[in-house]
């Protein structure tokens, strides 16, 4: 199992021989170890995980190849942003978001949330407050402002694993709230600017933390397709903006980076734009997409096209195919979410797409 060079701001070495020029020698955890750490009662540091103005935020990202065989393509990695220590690839951007409206003094948040980002919110808010009362030097810093507030929203109908966890990071600081519409009652909460909303869809300061996925994502060797479960599509933008521009250089023109969306036969409002029909509209066992008013549409479907990509509509066959395939050939158990980016790329082979450089399947938060 080959495991790629990763990150670039504080860079690290691969445990084979591609060693990239000028990167330093701190060491890259690997899959198991971030596992167990994401796995216990606290998450980890913001000095471990976070790259937030340029500190280090790592997930592994590995070959298989016999995963890539069974799909059908020459060579296929995995990012997995499940382990992730905020849960999945949220945890880029949300506290990137916090942090730069908390130096702009707002200290009171609201987010509506499926689950991932709200999950994301509450453990860098949690935190945040964690240190404020165990350090000196931040209690002075913030003793004027007091700790910082963090309302999640969300539906009724959010399922009652990923409400349990929720729940259990819930305290004086952090709520959880149940609402028939949370997007429509954030909208009212925030209206007035008193309550700062984490609306990633409406945000442009959500792409800023998702350059960093793109970053670790461009180094691996001879990439030209990643594929990404989608909801609102604000990390699909960000990637497609970062491998646009970076395919302007004349050293890069000719390794363009295709960005693939996929979602589901619930919810597909960004992938229904490259598709003539679609071959079901089951509910889908992947919940983690939801979002249907697909604001980013109009600048996200011209990137994608620009850049050779696509857009897929993942059917519960296939996402339960890609689960079976990961479990494996690849030696771990994931979500229907989880599983979204393998499902879309088996689709995309069926179809007739084929690649002969490397393909990327990103594995989301439960």
């Amino acid at each position: 199992m080959q495991i790629s060079k990763i990150s670039s701001a504080c860079g690290t070495r691969s445990r084979n021989s591609q060693v990239a020029e000028g990167w330093s020698d701190i060491h890259t955890p690997s899959a198991q170890a971030i596992s167990a750490r994401s796995n216990s009662p606290r998450p980890a540091k913001i000095s471990e995980i976070a790259r937030l103005y340029g500190i280090c935020m790592i997930t592994p990202q590995e070959t298989y190849p016999k995963l890539a065989a069974a799909v059908g393509v020459s060579s296929l990695f995995l990012k997995r942003e499940d382990l992730h220590p905020y849960g999945s690839h949220k945890g880029r951007s949300i506290p990137v978001m916090i942090k730069e409206y908390l130096e702009e003094g707002k200290r009171h948040f609201a987010i509506s949330s499926s689950g991932n980002a709200a999950l994301a919110a509450a453990l860098y808010v949690k935190e945040l407050n964690e240190i404020n009362s165990q350090s000196m030097k931040a209690a002075e810093a913030f003793e004027k402002h007091g700790d910082i507030k963090l309302e999640i929203l969300v539906g009724t109908h959010i399922p009652e694993h990923k409400l349990k966890k929720l729940l259990d990071l819930a305290d004086e600081n952090i709520s959880v709230m149940r609402f028939e519409r949370p997007l429509q009652t954030l909208t009212q909460k925030t209206a007035d600017g008193s309550i700062q909303s984490l609306r990633q869809s409406t945000d442009e300061l959500a792409l800023i933390g998702y350059e960093s996925l793109a970053e670790e994502l461009a180094k691996i060797k001879d990439l030209q397709a990643v594929f990404m479960p989608t909801s609102s599509g604000t990390t699909a933008e960000a990637l497609a903006k970062y491998f646009v521009e970076k395919g302007k250089s004349e050293k890069e023109k000719a390794k363009k980076v295709e960005i693939h969306i996929v979602q589901t036969t619930s919810c597909h409002p960004l992938a229904q734009e490259f598709l003539d029909s679609l071959s079901s509209d089951e509910t889908s066992i992947a919940d983690a997409i939801v979002d249907k008013t697909a604001l980013r549409k109009d600048t996200l479907a011209p990137l994608v096209k620009k850049i050779g990509g696509s857009g897929w509509v993942a059917t519960n066959e296939e996402i339960r195919t890609a689960q079976e395939l990961i479990q494996k050939h690849a030696g771990f158990a994931v979500s229907p979410n989880g599983a979204l980016g393998v499902a879309g790329l088996i689709q995309a082979v069926l179809s007739g797409k084929e690649w002969n450089r490397s393909v990327v399947c990103v594995i989301g938060g439960e």
